[in-house]
């Protein structure tokens, strides 16, 4: 048996996790959770906002046990991938509010999208059928193979996981928080960018002036600095 260490100053990976607010329990799938199922020859929805183009209809929809449920209309929706620029097209989405459980097809996203789904006690992905790459991975550890909101980082910004630890943890730097979480990839955050709206009010030296009503009748009429003394007072009194 070998003992893994963090590195220094990074936070365990229990306290990680139990920070992130993980459950040992595996969670059921949530209202906009997509479920991946073999035995569905359509895509089914129950929830009206994952889908755009509806159009009524009068189809049904047979279950298991021979019922059939009524099919109010029809919809296109998508899947991202770990490409900004690939989605995953689900075409006519059969929409019936009596459904539990939001259900891909595997069968049409295969044929759709030239893609291929591999399945494993982990969770499934889904590789481009020609190049075998892999376009989105997801964790499943219930009973279901279900699509989470979260499970493509990279699809739907992991900078906000990074700017939730950022006020997190007291708003640390760059290089700081990198090394308090080596677990997060940083790779998805621009580097020249931040969208802490608190850290840059904090670095103000004042709050922003009001808006002046004086109007220059030509370029740099009229200018002031705090870097010399001037001559001139500034509307605030100084010079």
């Amino acid at each position: 048996m070998t003992a893994q260490h963090a590195p220094a100053g990074a936070l365990p990976p229990a306290l990680y996790q139990a920070l992130t607010g993980l459950s040992l329990q595996p969670s059921p799938p949530s209202a906009t959770d997509w479920v991946f199922d073999t035995g569905a020859s359509s895509h089914m929805a129950g929830n009206f906002g994952l889908l755009s183009s509806l159009s009524p209809s009068s189809s049904r929809i047979i279950v298991g046990n021979g019922a059939s449920l009524p099919v109010q209309c029809t919809g296109h929706g998508s899947i991202p991938t770990t490409s900004p620029s690939s989605t995953l097209s689900l075409r006519d989405v059969l929409v019936s509010p009596s459904l539990i459980h939001n259900l891909v097809s595997v069968r049409r996203l295969t044929t759709d999208n030239s893609i291929s789904v591999e399945f494993d006690p982990l969770g499934f992905s889904i590789k481009d059928l020609h190049s075998k790459a892999v376009l989105l991975r997801s964790e499943s550890t219930g009973d279901l193979y279900p699509l989470r909101s979260t499970t493509s980082p990279s699809a739907i910004g992991l900078h906000v996981t990074v700017d939730l630890w950022h006020a997190r943890l007291g708003h640390p730097g760059r290089p700081a928080l990198t090394r308090i979480m080596p677990h997060l990839d940083f790779q998805c955050t621009p580097s020249n960018k931040h969208s802490c709206i608190s850290c840059r009010i904090g670095k103000h030296v004042r709050l922003p002036f009001n808006d002046s009503s004086s109007v220059s009748p030509f370029p740099f009429c009229l200018m002031h600095y705090d870097i010399w003394t001037s001559p001139v007072i500034s509307n605030s009194g100084f010079q």
